[in-house]
């Protein structure tokens, strides 16, 4: 039967930031606290941060997701061939485009470039 070692090993995230006696220039670093997949916050200003973050991501999310939703409807207006809805869905998604732009959500030549794409198709169809 075969010993097994039961003694407990050293975390990598710890023997990363150990401190090397030998070198007068090393720094002590402070171990990153996990939470599953996620770092956790270890001061009162990163824990700020990581609110703020959190806060601006879901409002980017929801305001991507309405840029998408009104895309989305141009293009459905166009293949079923309805013009007329096609070209109020357009100047509905154009407002929702340029908002976008202005608050960095997406880059301006992309918003060009969807504008100008719809606007072709708007004009093409018969």
């Amino acid at each position: 039967m075969a010993v097994v070692d039961k003694t407990p090993k050293a975390h990598p995230i710890y023997l990363k930031n150990a401190v090397d006696n030998s070198s007068s220039t090393s720094h002590i670093y402070a171990p990153i606290i996990t939470h599953g997949a996620r770092k956790l916050a270890n001061s009162p200003q990163a824990r700020k941060r990581a609110r703020q973050s959190e806060k601006r991501r879901q409002q980017n999310a929801g305001n991507r997701s309405l840029y998408r939703t009104r895309i989305k409807q141009v293009l459905s207006f166009i293949e079923s061939g309805d013009k007329e809805n096609a070209e109020k869905a357009y100047s509905t998604a154009v407002s929702v485009v340029d908002r976008m732009t202005n608050k960095k959500i997406i880059h301006k030549n992309k918003a060009a470039r969807h504008k100008s794409r719809l606007l072709k198709h708007i004009r093409g169809m018969a």
